[in-house]
């Protein structure tokens, strides 16, 4: 088996800023940083937020979630691997409620089956690296 240790990103302006990649392959293991709803350097379906920075309505959990399998199912290509290599994936969210009511149509969709043959865990948090950001999705996955 092939392998090979090599690391992919976006080139969007805060990976510079913060310091890292979207995604390292060791050996058979690709680990995919946290996922957001970005293309390029534009946010996906941001949601509203008030003065206070704090968002305001949670309607907008479906189009980012597709949009972070869309940028993991990217980046899982340039190793020519997909969704379907996905072994692990861990979901942060300010709102594990609005995650759990969309997450079975968009999980479903994403990887392709009625029943994702991966590893899930579902983390609620105070706030992720944008505000308008409802989700962030971290992937691992086994070539």
């Amino acid at each position: 088996m092939e392998t090979m240790d090599r690391a992919e990103s976006f080139g969007v302006p805060w990976e510079e800023a913060y310091g890292y990649v979207q995604a390292v392959r060791r050996g058979d293991t690709i680990h995919l940083s946290g996922q957001v709803a970005h293309d390029g350097p534009e946010l996906v379906a941001p949601a509203p937020i008030n003065d206070a920075g704090q968002v305001t309505d949670f309607s907008r959990m479906a189009d980012q979630m597709r949009q972070c399998y869309a940028n993991a199912a990217e980046l899982l290509r340039r190793f020519g691997a997909s969704l379907d290599d996905v072994v692990e994936e861990v979901i942060y969210t300010l709102d594990p409620d609005a995650v759990y009511a969309a997450s079975g149509t968009v999980r479903k969709e994403a990887y392709g089956r009625p029943d994702p043959q991966v590893t899930s865990t579902l983390i609620g948090i105070r706030r992720l690296a944008f505000p308008e950001l409802l989700v962030e999705i971290k992937f691992t996955a086994r070539v």
